[in-house]
C-alpha cells in the first residue's frame, strides 16, 4: 500500500507541499487544454484554474483499516439517477481536527470501496462534509488509495484530504457520477483539496 508508513509527523512538509502544488498545476493544465477535460471545449479558453484549500498537514491523517473478508454490496445512487454497484472492502478509522467550538479531534471512519471487478482497483473513497454544497461540490468530493498490494485488518495507511477531489459530473453533465452512501457523511469541517463553489 503507497503511504503506509509515513503520518504527518514524520513528512518532510516542504517536500509535501511543493509536491502538492505541483500536482496542482498540472491538473490545471489538463483541465485547460486536454481533449479529456471535463471542461467543456467552449469554456477551456475562459478556464483559468481550479479552487483549492491552502494545504494543511492537519488534514493528512493516519488511519487504521479494518478489512471486510466477506464485502458487502453497496448501490450508489448517480447524479442521473441511476444506481451503480460497489463492494464495501475496508473501514478506514482515523481522527480529524474539528474547526468549530469543539476543539477536540474527533473519531471518526470512512468506507473504502471497489467495483466489482477481477482487476486490482484503487480504493474509492466518496464523501461529503460540512463543507459540501457551500464551499465545495454538492454531489461531494472523492479520494483514491492505490494499493501495491492487499489491505490487511490493522494496516496504518496516510489519507491525505488535500487530495480530495471534485467529481467531473460537477464541470460537464455528460458525466455520471456516484453520489457518497450516507455512511461517508461526515459531521466535521474538512477544509482541505478541491473548493467548488
Amino acid at each position: 500500500m503507497s503511504d503506509t508508513s509515513d503520518s504527518t509527523h514524520n513528512v518532510d512538509t516542504e517536500q509535501w507541499r511543493t509536491e502538492l502544488q505541483e500536482k496542482r498545476a498540472e491538473k490545471n493544465e489538463f483541465f485547460a487544454s486536454h481533449p479529456q477535460s471535463p471542461v467543456p471545449p467552449e469554456e477551456r479558453d475562459e478556464f483559468e484554474a481550479l479552487e483549492y484549500f491552502d494545504p494543511d498537514p492537519e488534514y493528512r491523517v493516519t488511519a487504521s483499516a479494518e478489512v471486510h473478508d466477506d464485502p458487502e454490496v453497496v448501490l450508489m445512487d448517480t447524479t442521473t439517477g441511476r444506481e451503480m454497484r460497489y463492494l464495501r472492502v475496508a473501514t478506514l478509522e482515523f481522527d480529524l481536527e474539528r474547526t468549530d467550538e469543539e476543539l477536540e479531534d474527533v473519531s471518526t471512519s470512512l468506507a473504502a470501496y471497489q467495483l466489482e471487478s477481477p482487476n486490482q482497483e484503487p480504493y474509492f473513497i466518496p464523501f461529503r462534509d460540512k463543507t459540501t454544497g457551500q464551499q465545495t461540490y454538492e454531489g461531494g468530493r472523492y479520494m483514491e488509495l492505490s494499493a501495491d498490494r492487499d489491505l490487511e485488518t490493522g494496516d496504518e495507511l496516510v489519507v491525505d484530504f488535500n487530495l480530495a477531489y471534485t467529481p467531473f459530473c460537477a464541470f460537464s453533465e455528460t458525466y455520471d457520477c456516484p453520489l457518497p452512501p450516507k455512511e461517508n457523511w461526515l459531521d466535521v469541517t474538512v477544509p482541505a483539496g478541491e473548493r467548488f463553489e
